[in-house]
């Protein structure tokens, strides 16, 4: 199955497709800049959620045209996915008519495939939050990501994921690299902690209306009562 193309309005009357990085090349960049060949380093940004993207998006934005990249089949309930899925297409769709932005951000969903992941982690379902069944999904997302932005000649790729107080960065950052390496293609090294990376988060969620989810996504965190994303 191949990702779907979704159209994010960014102002009035336009439309940016996602899986063809020239046309994203294209829809950031001023006609003067075109001309000259000049653009930003090109970034497929892994997304947990829209909540999590909201200050990975701010920090970033100033320096790279983001694609935001939804692969999130860690998810089994689909209608938990659609309404996470909505919350992040709707944050960039406010995001994207902001006067003064400094680009525009595209949006591209993977195909959702919990079946997958429940294979993933087949005997580790018993395993602490943050444990090797986490480690798992990490890397399958993350490994997703990077083969798409290899194939689709991204500069480079990265993940929300290390927003999270919850989630662990050194692992994530040890992932990240190692599948870098192995697609040929840059991993962007950030720990969005840093810096009230979390607290930003939050209250952008608040600003722009957000869902926040109470639990990362999987049924063995809800069951856990794992609260990664709650409400605040």
């Amino acid at each position: 199955m191949e990702e779907k193309k979704t159209c994010i309005k960014g102002a009035p009357g336009a439309c940016i497709l996602n899986n063809d990085p020239a046309e994203q090349a294209e829809a950031f960049l001023a006609p003067q800049d075109r001309e000259k060949g000049l653009a930003r380093p090109q970034i497929l940004l892994h997304s947990c959620c829209g909540p999590c993207s909201t200050a990975c998006i701010e920090r970033l934005l100033s320096d790279y045209d983001i694609t935001v990249y939804y692969y999130n089949p860690c998810i089994d309930d689909p209608a938990e996915y659609e309404k996470r899925k909505a919350t992040q297409m709707q944050f960039l769709q406010k995001f994207n008519e902001e006067p003064g932005s400094a680009g525009r951000v595209s949006f591209m969903e993977a195909p959702y495939d919990p079946e997958r992941y429940l294979e993933a982690v087949k005997g580790l379902e018993n395993e602490p939050e943050g444990g090797r069944r986490c480690s798992v999904c990490f890397h399958m997302r993350l490994q997703k990501t990077a083969e798409t932005a290899s194939m689709l000649h991204y500069d480079l790729f990265g993940t929300t994921l290390t927003v999270s107080p919850h989630k662990d960065y050194d692992t994530i950052s040890a992932i990240g690299k190692r599948l870098g390496a192995l697609y040929g293609v840059s991993y962007l090294d950030a720990n969005f902690k840093k810096k009230d990376g979390f607290k930003r988060s939050i209250e952008l969620s608040k600003k722009y209306g957000l869902y926040r989810q109470n639990y990362c996504g999987c049924r063995f965190s809800k069951w856990d009562g794992c609260d990664d994303e709650a409400e605040k």
